[in-house]
């Protein structure tokens, strides 16, 4: 960073570390995978309830199954029609109430809710931002039928103490892991305990398909096979002999198409390289960071190895910028970072309960998630730019951002007063 850019901060007029917001360079698609989604083009086999062979939706199911090493993968059409069909494959309808986490996507108790459960939130750990075994066992009651414990920004729930308490209960667990493909769990590959568990591979995952698509996954062979029938109009469709369009449960149209599947089949044969070399992206970045006052770095606790789909930083902001509000303190640190090229962002933007969509259908006394709504308060994210395997440089570009405003807040201070008055 030369002597100008630290001076002054681009936001009050100074020369930004970098000249713009850094643009969005994932997924990276290669001559590999434009081949492998012509080939799927060439063949005219485009949707995976034909017969007559394999089709590139059952070889990616194979492929990322032997990966995993569980018995069965089941590719549907997005990560959230996952959750709902592993829901309903266990058995979890109206009545039931499944239990989640107040910080993750929406995606995750609507599921619940589009087939006719009611979910409760557990608060989060405030290091690993996932399901806090304690409040989960406070929120279990006699109606609990599942628990969802979502691997957040690619990092496993405590599946250990989570497990013990869902087993006490006699409820199911159904594991959110749309952003945890590569995370392990004490040496376990997020997904391959043996529960039943979901994927997404939506294009902004770190196994990404060329726009939406899911996966679940589940040693149980009567899971995997209601769920086969869910995704088909409730049908059996058998390679040895045609398609008899007999329905023996209610389903839905909720396959994976085999061009996505044939990208995302491409995109695994790079994925061990990839999550290796953002590992090694990542834990430099992180480790530039480490003097910065005030400033808590994502985690990656003993026994944990974290995907790292996205970066959450959480600050202290009553020491940093002291009397100033949180909401005033948090959005001019956010612009601070923006302006100098760092694209930060909220992400969430409030608890999960506390979305308009879902507000009423579970109400729970305000303060339910104290943890939760001060990470939601505290915190911003970095998304997308760091998944590429040679954002390095790139990562070390944001750190000098990182240090630049921390070097200015003095600055802040003074502006946050002056917009007070």
């Amino acid at each position: 960073m030369n002597g100008a850019a630290a001076d002054t901060l681009a936001l009050t007029g100074g020369e930004p570390v970098l000249g713009t917001l850094a643009p969005v360079d994932w997924p990276r698609t290669t001559d590999a995978d434009r081949a492998a989604v012509l080939s799927v083009l060439d063949s005219n086999v485009l949707v995976s309830d034909r017969t007559g062979g394999p089709t590139a939706v059952e070889r990616l199911e194979r492929a990322w199954a032997d990966y995993l090493g569980v018995r069965r993968c089941v590719g549907v059409s997005n990560g959230t029609t996952a959750i709902e069909l592993a829901l309903l494959a266990h058995g979890v309808g109206p009545g039931d109430e499944v239990v989640v986490p107040a910080l993750t996507f929406v995606a995750t108790a609507m599921a619940v809710v589009h087939v006719g459960a009611t979910p409760r939130y557990a608060d989060v750990d405030p290091v690993t931002f996932t399901m806090s075994a304690r409040s989960l066992a406070a929120q279990i009651t006699g109606r609990t039928k599942a628990v969802v414990p979502v691997h957040l920004h690619g990092l496993s729930a405590d599946m250990e103490a989570i497990g013990d308490i869902a087993r006490r209960h006699g409820c199911v667990v159904i594991e959110d892991a749309a952003q945890a493909q590569g995370a392990r769990y004490r040496d376990t590959l997020c997904g391959a305990s043996g529960n039943t568990a979901t994927f997404s591979l939506q294009m902004t995952k770190n196994l990404p398909t060329c726009g939406e698509g899911g996966l679940v996954v589940t040693d149980d062979d009567g899971v995997a096979d209601r769920i086969v029938q869910l995704r088909q109009f409730g049908e059996t469709i058998r390679a040895d002999r045609p398609r008899r369009y007999v329905s023996h449960r209610l389903g839905f149209n909720a396959k994976l198409s085999n061009v996505q599947a044939a990208y995302t089949a491409s995109q695994l044969e790079r994925f061990e390289e990839y999550h290796a070399a953002r590992r090694s992206n990542v834990a430099a970045f992180l480790a530039r960071l480490e003097h910065l006052d005030g400033l808590l770095c994502p985690a990656e606790p003993e026994g944990y190895e974290h995907a790292w789909h996205i970066l959450r930083f959480v600050v202290d902001l009553g020491r940093l910028l002291p009397g100033v509000d949180t909401a005033t303190a948090r959005n001019l640190l956010i612009r601070a970072l923006r302006a100098e090229g760092l694209p930060a962002t909220r992400y969430q933007m409030m608890p999960v309960p506390e979305q308009p969509a879902l507000r009423s259908i579970c109400p729970q006394e305000p303060g339910s998630w104290p943890v939760t709504q001060d990470v939601v308060d505290r915190s911003f994210t970095l998304q997308q730019r760091h998944l590429p395997p040679d954002a390095g440089p790139l990562l070390q570009n944001f750190a000098d951002v990182l240090e630049k405003v921390w070097s200015h807040l003095k600055v802040l201070a003074e502006l946050a007063e002056g917009a007070d008055r």
